[in-house]
């Protein structure tokens, strides 16, 4: 295996750079220069090249970068250099960033110079300070022979952080990691610019009728503004709704989407009362409208790339990178069907059926639970049947809510005062006000019908005692997960991480990035099932990547790839023709359980489509 560490210097000015672009803008922006990069093969000494840009082209052909494995840290960053500016796309991607991230706990942060701080490598050099505004040709040579130094010095570093955090991240993993930056540095979906201006229009002239309706002399600013709000609702007679921060515990405005004393003035008898309330909400509300104006750039510049952070979250699931979050696009809306595939290909998306619930019921050793699985039968009607004492069907819509609610979210330790509120919150336009009373003895129902259930909640709160106290120990039933005291360990070699775990008066905390973090029995339960619900879908998703690179041909324009993941859903673009076979496969695939729990009834559906919409 031919290693090669590699770390670019690029141009970057007080406006110009990653702290105002997205990574995908600045690489591609016509700004973006290449001011050198240093290299070292195996553990031999780092080399740093700068010149023009066809020398620095020549220089990384020279390498034979594609049939090497390339390690870096942000390999997004520096593998995107390589395969936009350069044509390159290495054999493997081995990026320290994301092997640290399992390792730390996401507590130090994953820049270069803490994790070097961390692990006491080395120092990392400041001459990248010197070099704000700078272009290539602007460098005194001695400058940039020193900025050359502060190049290699971070190549050694990076290798070194190699050595150190491999050992801690199991070959299927790195194989994940990989497939993770293949989708931002090699992307193949596409983005219909047609489809997305068209969006933004609307969304404009929805919130330009929205302020027609409004008294002239209300502006946006008074809108956006709370307590100039305020003062609009004052003078229409109400009296602005409060509550007590949760943060501060201080009383605070109520003009929240969720804020249910917010949400009934929507329904006031005055109309203009109403009009004020939907014109806040609505020029509030400016996700729509800026990630419609992102997607349209990226459009203008290229192929849409996913970047992903990998182990995003504690429990190792990812979460979206580079200012996009693709994960909460909503369902069938314009921006999922303007994400579309090449001419001549098809976009599959097969979603993982209650992956987490199947999960939870498996670990506790809900044999009934995991029988209602196997058959495939809707258990969320079949437990909204107990919770309504009579028959409950999909066309029940509201009652099935409830028992879908319960099903996903009881599995944890919720509350009947959290359910409450979680149903009066709603999904989907359906919201329910159960009284706390019937609340209270449907969450009763759900921990007696599945006491198993209830009963790992305890297991996990007394393996937290065993682990603050320095002990080890093990709890569950599908499988035996061994706790010690930095952490539970998962079935493929990872860990869910409980740094500097500790006993309080209220239960046991640990030390988060930001500051403590308490946690308990149900949320050790919640964690662990997220953590394993991960791997079967990650299982899943690299055995379709597997298949996918053996057939993926970009020079005959034959795309056949992994595309993008989204919680428990693995989308994938295929040629045409390939389309059924595609299909098939991923269906057959995610309706197979990794070796490691080949008991856990797992199932799945999917689509074709020419967009993402389509394909949901």
């Amino acid at each position: 295996m031919k290693l090669i560490t590699l770390d670019f210097e690029t141009y970057y000015s007080k406006d110009y750079g990653l702290k105002t672009y997205t990574t995908e803008h600045y690489i591609r922006d016509e700004q973006f220069q290449v001011i050198g990069f240093a290299y070292k093969i195996a553990d031999g000494d780092p080399i740093w090249v700068t010149g023009t840009d066809k020398e620095i082209s020549q220089a990384l052909h020279s390498l034979d970068i594609p049939n090497a494995y390339l390690i870096c840290h942000n390999s997004a960053f520096d593998g995107a250099i390589l395969a936009w500016r350069y044509g390159i796309i290495p054999k493997y991607y081995l990026d320290t960033l994301s092997m640290a991230r399992p390792v730390t706990g996401l507590t130090v942060g994953g820049s270069l110079a803490a994790l070097a701080k961390k692990y006491l490598v080395d120092e990392k050099g400041t001459e990248v300070v010197n070099a704000l505004g700078l272009r290539r040709e602007d460098f005194p040579p001695d400058q940039l022979a020193r900025y050359g130094e502060y190049c290699k010095n971070d190549v050694n570093l990076t290798y070194a952080l190699y050595h150190i955090f491999k050992q801690w991240n199991p070959p299927k993993e790195l194989y994940i990691q990989d497939l993770m930056i293949r989708m931002f540095t090699d992307p193949v979906l596409h983005l219909d610019k047609l489809v997305l201006t068209d969006h933004l229009f609307k969304v404009q002239d929805n919130k330009a009728k929205l302020m027609e309706r409004i008294d002239s002399s209300i502006g946006r600013d008074a809108l956006m503004s709370n307590p100039k709000f305020a003062a609009v609702l004052e003078k229409l007679g109400v009296t602005p709704p409060t509550k007590v921060s949760l943060r501060t515990n201080k009383e605070t405005y109520a003009f929240g989407k969720n804020d249910e004393t917010f949400k009934a003035l929507a329904d006031h008898p005055n109309p203009a009362v109403q009009a004020v309330v939907a014109a806040r909400l609505g020029v509030k509300s400016t996700l729509e409208e800026t990630r419609t104006e992102s997607f349209i750039g990226i459009a203008d510049r290229g192929p849409l790339p996913i970047l992903l952070n990998y182990w995003g979250a504690h429990t190792g699931r990812a979460s979206g990178g580079d200012k996009m979050n693709l994960q909460n696009l909503p369902r069938g809306g314009a921006l999922r069907r303007s994400i579309t595939t090449p001419e001549g290909h098809v976009l599959i998306a097969v979603d993982s059926a209650q992956i987490e619930a199947r999960v939870v019921a498996w670990l506790a050793g809900e044999e009934e639970l995991l029988e209602n699985f196997r058959n495939n039968e809707d258990i969320y009607s079949k437990f909204a049947s107990e919770v309504y004492s009579k028959p409950v069907t999909k066309a029940d819509k509201v009652e099935r809510f409830v028992g879908k609610t319960c099903i996903l979210g009881l599995g944890y330790g919720m509350g009947a005062e959290k359910f409450k509120d979680t149903l009066k919150v709603g999904m989907g336009g359906i919201s329910v006000d159960m009284p706390l009373t019937e609340a209270k003895s449907t969450v009763d129902l759900y921990r007696t019908k599945y006491s198993n259930i209830a009963q790992l909640w305890k297991d996990a709160n007394n393996a937290l005692g065993q682990m603050a106290r320095g002990l080890e120990t093990e709890f569950g039933v599908g499988v035996t997960l061994k706790c010690t005291p930095e952490g539970i360990c998962l079935p493929n070699g990872t860990m869910i991480r409980y740094p500097n775990l500790r006993k309080t008066n209220e239960g046991f905390e640990y030390d988060g990035r930001y500051g403590p973090v308490k946690v308990y029995g149900g949320k050790v339960v919640e964690n662990v099932v997220q953590g394993l619900a991960r791997i079967v879908v990650f299982d899943q998703m690299a055995k379709i990547d597997q298949e996918m690179r053996l057939n993926d041909n970009p020079q005959a324009d034959a795309r056949y790839k992994v595309a993008l993941t989204v919680h428990d859903e693995v989308v994938a673009v295929v040629p045409k023709a390939a389309g059924k076979w595609a299909l098939d496969f991923m269906l057959e695939t995610m309706s197979t359980p990794p070796k490691w729990c080949s008991d856990l009834p797992v199932s799945c559906e999917g689509e074709i489509g020419l967009n993402y919409a389509d394909a949901k």
